[in-house]
């Protein structure tokens, strides 16, 4: 039985990025993130958009995890045959890893450095190896080209999550 990616899915991803590259989208997230923090002080970084919602530390934290996550899924689909892939709940891990409690510098380190090994697998693959699959316990059938697709998406939503708390705690 062959398993594959639904065709749309990928397009819906790549019309989501208006034009821009997934490689540079995801290039540009750490220093878009150091200049968006710059001169921050703790309470800024630690006050959440609304109650309930995240503040600009927990963003930060959340897409180093994501990152790891996604690096894994990444590495278990060009490793394994059609890996089963498990899903995470984002705020379960934002409140008991403490995210709020979180140390900008430590997660902008995390973030570029598993970002920076995420890349230069990404670098190396073929468009055989860009097609494998794993099976998402959430999503169904997921590639490793989806996974490229998606992180850029994420940064670009979680850089205007960033922009908006920052609007409304000025």
């Amino acid at each position: 039985m062959s398993v594959s990616v639904p065709a749309d899915a990928i397009a819906k991803l790549v019309e989501r990025l208006e034009g821009r590259d997934a490689f540079e989208v995801q290039e540009e997230l750490v220093p878009a993130l150091r200049a968006a923090t710059a001169g921050l002080s703790p309470e800024a970084l630690t006050t959440p958009e609304a109650p309930g919602k995240w503040s600009i530390i927990e963003v930060i934290q959340h897409l180093a995890d994501a990152e790891l996550a996604y690096g894994f899924r990444l590495r278990m689909i060009l490793a394994h045959d059609t890996p089963p892939l498990q899903g995470f709940d984002q705020d379960l891990w934002a409140s008991e890893l403490r995210y709020r409690e979180s140390n900008l510098d430590d997660a902008l380190q995390q973030l570029t450095a598993l970002r920076a090994a995420n890349l230069r697998i990404y670098r190396k693959l073929d468009e055989e190896r860009f097609d494998r699959i794993g099976i998402h316990s959430e999503a169904g059938p997921i590639s490793a080209r989806m996974i490229l697709f998606i992180l850029a998406n994420h940064d670009l939503a979680h850089r205007r999550q960033i922009e908006r708390i920052k609007a409304v705690n000025r």
